[in-house]
């Protein structure tokens, strides 16, 4: 945006400029004070509750090049989103500055995600004659905690957890040095003044400090101990991933048989060396927000313990993003189990106190700091889909989110779902996605749940006018949301995946969604999870549905693939489906189970129909004979995702139809299924089995779309997680000259719902229509 001119050059100008976006934390107001000096206006920058303001004054033409030049020279993860300009009574000021941050005012500035560990501070890391060698806690104004020590905005040091840190004359000179990139680092820290390292044992008992304690926990995974770590977010618990007592015994510990774990590799190199490592995929294990990148493993990484990721040909790997985790790889040399500080669904550990009680009995000693976390942060997960990265777990270096919502004037807020829960505001045209929670299920989680809410309602000093939730009676964050004593608006669970996947993707109507997920409350209070709506400017229809059938036993067949594979059969065969021995989910009952699983399927009695993509993929992994009981959420369709891909022979399935049923269409799926049965018992292997029904599923999205005449169509829920189902359904898209979309920043899964919610609170066009 040009600068106002006049017809002499020389005359002088002021002008105000308001920024929003990603303008603090992240070395913007460094950055206008280069530009400012440089072109020799004066004035000054400060931070708001809504961003940055500035004021410059000179020469029109100098100011004209500042402000092209703010465009062309910001720097990621710096960036406008919106900007005001106005004109002003020149005051003959010369000099430029940066100046105390005004904090009243609206408070809608974005809080920026903490950021991994620049070249140049890792330099000083390792440099011995540096004087922040070996210091854990180094940081500049590219690097280091932002979101998860921060208590307000603006953004200024005595607003985060580092205030009880007083700088030393060398770390203010720094920060007081237009010339450093610690100028205004509000995280800067030496080992003279900064926080501190300890080791404790089990006892709480400080062992060690400083550098000291590194060695000798680097010891103790040497020797295959469980450390917990400390980390920028919450605790994590450390083990060696060569080792495979040691993980059997973390395993054990932490009640985790089978779902994998997270590994930290000292280098990309290392990273090279277990795993197949794409472009797009290097890019991320690299970038400023460093996540876990799922990544296929090499055909035999030996330097990795099976335990680790058991049956699973991915490997969850990042690379070291703190300067302690740095520090201690650097030592070591190899990988470690990296995963979160808990107890089975609990959420992260934040304090080293609660360390010592939450984490007795599973870890053998603590490294801790005294830098306090405000907001636990686990690590976040991401896939390359369809050569575009997917975020399955948005957390630590992607949280919080901001997203463009003109429609949002009134405060709301939104308590997303059961699982995966993330909280999201709606605040001044823009909607905040809080980070991974985790599932509601237990007192602890709940607990951090509830705390998250308050956390973000402070931090943006808001009141909300509305609360969003699911329509699912029964869920905490429902219940939750009716305590408020504010308008509630209850969202139906797979519009909220569509709407959250339309967010992502700038989409307005129309649209047909396709939302699989394992299950969630459907307007008919029944078990939805196969659904297609279209929405449109004139509300929300759902035009067709996935082929019902029964779950017996209820929320056990969620834990139990076999009982999903038997309501399907049963589906298909009726009262004959039990009888079927060679089947592994028949073969698989108790004699005294057949007749009772019988009579909840012939009564309907405990027996819920559903509609589930995510239940059907259950009933596949168990005919086929890989999955019968589940030990982790997802762990039978990942089974069957994964065997698909190593099918060496093609077989073809019918596609599912499509048929008239009342107000919406069914998918019939029952003949696809039947031919299943009937192949894997001809010996067809299970791996061109499984790679068929991906494709069969496909086709029936593509006739689905055909059929309602809708060219845009958007994958969403917990099903598109799965690489080879988006995959194929984008490419048969395509194929059919229609337009596919899926998830790229808001996860697919209900981690994204509480942004779908938002938008229909909003008032997104949410009327249902028949």
């Amino acid at each position: 945006m040009s600068a106002p001119t006049s017809s002499m050059a020389e005359d002088r100008q002021r002008l105000r400029l308001d920024v929003s976006g990603a303008v603090q934390g992240v070395g913007f107001r460094p950055f206008v004070h280069r530009l400012a000096t440089s072109e020799g206006l004066g004035g000054f920058v400060r931070n708001t509750g809504a961003g940055v303001s500035l004021e410059i004054e000179g020469p029109a033409q100098a100011i004209e090049r500042f402000l092209d030049r703010l465009d062309a020279e910001i720097a990621p993860p710096a960036a406008i989103h919106a900007r005001q300009l106005h004109r002003l009574s020149v005051r003959e000021e010369r000099a430029f500055a940066i100046v105390a941050s005004a904090s009243d005012g609206e408070c809608s500035a974005l809080v920026m995600p903490d950021l991994a560990t620049c070249a140049a501070c890792l330099a000083e890391l390792l440099d011995p004659a540096d004087r922040r060698y070996r210091y854990p806690f180094t940081t500049c104004m590219h690097c280091g905690p932002r979101y998860s020590i921060i208590e307000a905005v603006p953004y200024d040091r005595h607003r985060t957890t580092m205030r009880r840190f007083a700088m030393c004359t060398r770390c203010r000179d720094e920060y007081e040095d237009p010339a450093s990139r610690r100028f205004h680092a509000e995280t800067n820290a030496c080992p003279d003044c900064g926080p501190q390292l300890a080791l404790w044992n089990r006892q709480g008992e400080v062992v060690a400090t400083a550098h000291q304690a590194l060695l000798q926990v680097a010891d103790a995974l040497r020797r295959g101990d469980i450390v917990a770590l400390k980390g920028l977010g919450g605790f994590q618990l450390l083990v060696d991933a060569r080792n495979e007592a040691a993980v059997r015994r973390l395993r054990e510990r932490k009640a985790r048989p089978g779902k994998p774990f997270a590994l930290m590799v000292p280098s990309l190199g290392e990273a090279r060396a277990i795993a197949q490592i794409g472009h797009g995929e290097e890019q991320r294990l690299v970038s400023g927000a460093a996540p876990i990148v799922l990544l296929r493993a090499s055909p035999a990484p030996t330097s990795i313990a099976p335990g680790v990721a058991p049956a699973n040909p991915l490997l969850g790997i990042m690379l070291p993003y703190t300067p302690l985790h740095h520090l201690l790889m650097h030592e070591l040399g190899f990988p470690l189990v990296a995963t979160s500080g808990n107890r089975g669904e609990e959420p992260i550990v934040i304090d080293e106190a609660q360390a010592l009680a939450r984490l007795d009995g599973l870890a053998d000693s603590f490294l801790v700091h005294d830098r306090p976390i405000l907001h636990r942060v686990d690590d976040s997960v991401v896939r390359l889909i369809a050569g575009q990265e997917t975020v399955l777990r948005r957390a630590r270096g992607y949280a919080p989110l901001s997203l463009d919502a003109p429609a949002i004037s009134a405060p709301l807020l939104a308590l997303g779902g059961h699982q995966k829960n993330t909280v999201a505001l709606g605040v001044n045209g823009r909607i905040v996605l809080g980070p991974h929670v985790g599932d509601l299920g237990d007192a602890e989680t709940r607990a951090a749940y509830a705390s998250s809410v308050e956390d973000l309602l402070q931090l943006y000093r808001v009141q909300p006018q509305a609360v969003a939730c699911d329509r699912h009676p029964d869920y905490y964050s429902t219940r939750l949301a009716e305590g408020f004593g504010l308008p509630v608006r209850r969202v139906p669970h797979h519009l909220a995946h569509v709407l959250a996947g339309m967010l992502d993707n700038g989409l307005d109507g129309p649209v047909l969604g396709v939302a699989w997920d394992g299950n969630g409350y459907g307007d008919d209070g029944t078990l939805w999870g196969g659904e297609f709506i279209v929405v449109d400017e004139a509300g929300y229809r759902r035009v067709a549905q996935l082929w019902p059938f029964r779950l017996p036993g209820g929320e056990v067949a969620m834990r139990e693939p076999r009982r999903a594979a038997l309501g399907a059969l049963h589906a298909v065969f009726g009262e004959a489906a039990l009888s079927m021995d060679a089947l592994a989910p028949v073969a698989s009952l108790a004699p005294a189970e057949r007749p009772v699983l019988a009579r909840m399927l012939a009564r309907g009695v405990n027996a819920p129909a559903t509609s589930s993509a995510g239940r059907l993929f259950d009933a596949v992994a168990s005919i086929l004979g890989l999955c019968q009981k589940a030990s982790f959420e997802g762990e039978a369709a990942m089974a069957v995702e994964f065997a698909a891909t190593r099918a060496e022979s093609a077989v073809s399935l019918p596609t599912p139809t499509v048929s008239e049923a009342g107000d919406a269409c069914l998918v019939d799926w029952r003949p696809m299924l039947a031919a299943i049965v009937e192949a894997h018992r001809a010996g067809v292997p299970a791996e061109a089995l499984a790679a068929a029904f991906h494709e069969a599923l496909a086709g029936a999205i593509v006739a689905m779309a055909m059929r309602v005449g809708q060219p845009r169509v958007l994958l969403t829920g917990g099903c598109f997680q799965n690489a080879r189902l988006t995959e194929r359904s984008v490419q048969r898209l395509r194929d059919a000259s229609l337009i596919p979309y899926w998830h790229h920043r808001i996860p697919p899964n209900d981690g994204g719902l509480a942004a779908g919610q938002i938008a229909f609170a909003a008032g997104f066009p949410t009327e249902e229509r028949d």
